[in-house]
């Protein structure tokens, strides 16, 4: 057994019958016992009969269900890595991120088979159902040598949008995970005692990385949901006794609409992790005014997640703050020259770490291009007041976040020039009451072409994008505005885009 990484091991030792997750939609658990005998008897299978080797990579396309910690624990036993993807992606951004880590076993949810539609799978790959990994956790697999491995070994690759408009797989290791999880238990109260109901989709570091390892590295409980539904998650918080959740700013929104919230009982929760966007004053009190301070916090998916956090006594004072970093957190904010700036001056956020990721997979181009030195450029530009807390001002990146999900218009931009009617695209973010952001495009015609209308943009969009990547507003131009250097000039789009939505 190798005490740095395998968790589910240990608590077996310490607290065996204690609960460690609950499938909120089957009523199905697993004990710190049968979470370890499970994890182990699938590691046995792959390494043996699957004849997978440590380091090779595991694609899941599944809602949230207990295959995830099942899977996980083999993960931290026999060195595999896990690639969950988004499964709100297309067939073809599906096929891309498949293609790119290059799994030796791929584990789809009957209801996602559809995404492998323009997926060719080697041979050598194994395509496995998603209830197989039940079974295969319950059988008894002949017993053999564990691999030992190392911290900086990874277990995830997580996928983001890149600014190139292709997805990078973030390297996620096990190193990674133990100091998130360090940081965040001096942020929080998480212990032996905490609780959770996480709905956050599994293919983000948030939906593994906020609560989810951090609770259960320290022994804590989580119930898992499949899908975000306001007024459920208002009565599973309740009936769970939850002590922490965390949620973006469009799920609180949503549920302080719903008519439950007005008489959930919230006793037993300290508080609730907000992070994705900011968070509006009016909606704090909203919480507030029930008893449940909000903790607003920042990360990303290279570095943590869990980086800074906002003490909710802090809220009316620190307004619109991401607080201050985490306990084993470095930062640096710098100008356009690198030198480092003074209080309440705006610059890029560098951060350095022991929960910083090596780099991308297969990408060192970008990994190159995300570091300067030991440093992790965020793209992010934010100042720090006189207190030492930090606040975004923008993105050098052009990246928005629309119902808690990262969107890079560079991805859509290129997907729009796809279109026959369109020469040249441009998307901007731009404010949404109930999404926070949503792309505007901006797009000119082809002048050969035949006319094109919004709701046939949308269609062509839809097809080669997920959901929440489909521009809400569509406006033809006769010509991109350009800067001196010939590039389209976002600045005037953004304020074109942010006057034409507030008329």
């Amino acid at each position: 057994m190798d005490e740095v990484t395998d968790w589910s091991a240990q608590w077996a030792m310490y607290a065996p019958d204690r609960m460690a997750f609950r499938d909120g939609d089957t009523g199905d658990s697993l004990t710190f016992t049968a979470l370890d005998a499970g994890g182990s008897q699938l590691a046995l299978a792959l390494l043996g009969e699957w004849g997978l080797t440590p380091g090779d990579r595991i694609a899941i396309l599944a809602e949230n269900c207990l295959a995830y910690p099942l899977l996980f624990a083999a993960a931290q036993k026999a060195g595999f890595i896990l690639v969950p993807i988004n499964y709100r992606l297309s067939p073809p951004e599906v096929a891309f991120i498949l293609g790119d880590a290059d799994p030796a076993m791929v584990i789809v949810e009957p209801c996602f088979d559809a995404l492998l539609s323009t997926t060719v799978l080697p041979e050598r790959v194994h395509r496995l159902p998603l209830a197989d990994v039940y079974a295969i956790s319950q059988s008894v697999h002949p017993r053999q040598d564990r691999p030992v491995i190392a911290p900086d070994d990874p277990i995830f690759i997580l996928y983001t949008s890149g600014t190139t408009g292709f997805p990078k797989g973030a390297l996620y290791t096990h190193k990674m995970l133990f100091w998130n999880s360090v940081n965040t238990a001096l942020s929080l109260v998480v212990n032996t005692e905490s609780r959770t109901v996480n709905v956050m989709p599994p293919f983000h570091t948030g939906g593994w990385n906020v609560l989810l390892t951090p609770f259960l590295h320290r022994g804590g409980y989580t119930c898992l949901l499949r899908k975000f539904d306001a007024g459920r998650l208002l009565k599973v918080v309740e009936a769970e006794k939850a002590t922490v959740l965390m949620a973006v700013p469009t799920m609180l929104r949503m549920m302080a609409d719903d008519p439950a919230f007005a008489t959930a009982d919230f006793d037993a929760l300290r508080y609730v992790i907000v992070g994705g966007e900011p968070l509006s004053p009016e909606l704090i009190k909203r919480w507030h005014d029930r008893g449940v301070p909000i903790r607003q916090g920042f990360g990303m998916t290279e570095v943590g997640p869990n980086l800074f956090s906002l003490h909710q006594d802090d809220a009316d004072r620190k307004r619109g703050s991401i607080g201050r970093p985490n306990f084993y957190v470095q930062t640096k904010i710098v100008d356009a020259e690198g030198r480092t700036c003074p209080a309440n001056q705006a610059g890029e956020l560098w951060l350095r770490g022991p929960m910083t990721t090596p780099g991308y997979w297969r990408n060192p181009e970008a990994t190159k291009k995300a570091f300067a030195g030991e440093w992790f450029r965020t793209g992010d530009i934010v100042r720090r007041d006189e207190d030492g807390y930090f606040f975004v001002a923008g993105r050098l990146k052009e990246m928005y976040i629309s119902g808690g999900e990262n969107v890079y218009p560079a991805e859509v931009e290129r997907w729009l020039e796809a279109h026959p009617a369109i020469r040249e695209a441009a998307v901007v973010g731009v404010a949404d009451e109930r999404w926070g952001e949503v792309g505007y495009a901006y797009w000119v015609p082809e002048s050969e072409v035949a006319e094109v209308g919004e709701d046939q943009l949308v269609a062509h969009c839809r097809r080669g994008l997920a959901r929440f990547k489909v521009p809400k507003y569509f406006t033809k131009v006769e010509e991109l505005p350009k800067n001196a250097t010939g590039k389209i000039d976002k600045v005037t789009l953004q304020e074109q885009a942010k006057e034409s939505v507030s008329q």
